[in-house]
């Protein structure tokens, strides 16, 4: 009569933890995965993307009321906003923050990265007409950059810019206009010169509405 072996007397081993994973284990890591997907998306919104809403005409008919652009930020990691950019920046006159503490700004400053919170301050959205240095004037319906005439050929045929006096933009700052020339707060009126590290991002493609999705030149 054969001897069993040692091996054969052992209960078989236990399938491995991985093999199968009971709907307990599942939501015990669920807290886990849903704070990584959080940080993630705030690390995303932060420092590489960002969804942003159009609220006004300003910019007609490159971009409409409603729509909804994503924003790259990554670019100018790397070098300043160019002429012609539609950017996206913080208001250059800011209002004074509320006063939430040091626990309480973490919070407010974490869900307003997530959206969760709107902005103390709205952001803008223009395009990029003068750099540090250049003297941008309006005449004969047209904007002229150093002397010579910008080539607009993103603006309607027929649209026209109104006569404003030469400035010179300060170094560190962007002249922006609005593509709607008759309709837009920018830096020929109230908001000004736009510091370069106001600058949000560039606004690179429409993503909403389905019909008016697109890249942005």
């Amino acid at each position: 009569m054969k001897t069993q072996t040692r091996e054969s007397l052992e209960e078989p081993s236990k399938k491995p933890s991985g093999e199968r994973r009971g709907p307990l284990q599942f939501l015990r890591e669920l807290p886990g995965l849903v704070i990584m997907a959080f940080v993630l998306a705030l690390v995303i919104k932060t420092f590489l993307f960002q969804a942003f809403f159009i609220p006004s005409g300003s910019m007609e008919p490159t971009l409409m009321p409603g729509d909804r652009v994503l924003v790259d930020k990554i670019p100018y990691y790397f070098h300043d906003p160019r002429r012609g950019d539609i950017i996206v920046f913080e208001d250059p006159h800011p209002k004074a923050g509320q006063d939430r503490g040091l626990l309480g700004g973490f919070f407010h400053w974490m869900f307003q990265g997530l959206g969760f919170t709107p902005p103390e301050n709205e952001d803008f959205i223009k395009r990029v007409i003068g750099l540090p240095g250049d003297v941008v004037e309006g005449r004969h319906g047209a904007v002229f950059v150093n002397g010579q005439k910008l080539d607009e050929s993103y603006l309607p045929a027929g649209r026209e810019t109104r006569p404003f006096d030469p400035v010179t933009v300060p170094p560190g700052e962007l002249f922006v206009m609005g593509d709607n020339r008759g309709n837009s707060l920018d830096s020929r009126f109230g908001l000004g010169y736009i510091p370069i590290d106001k600058v949000v991002g560039k606004a690179f493609v429409i993503m909403w509405p389905p019909g008016r999705v697109g890249v942005l030149r």
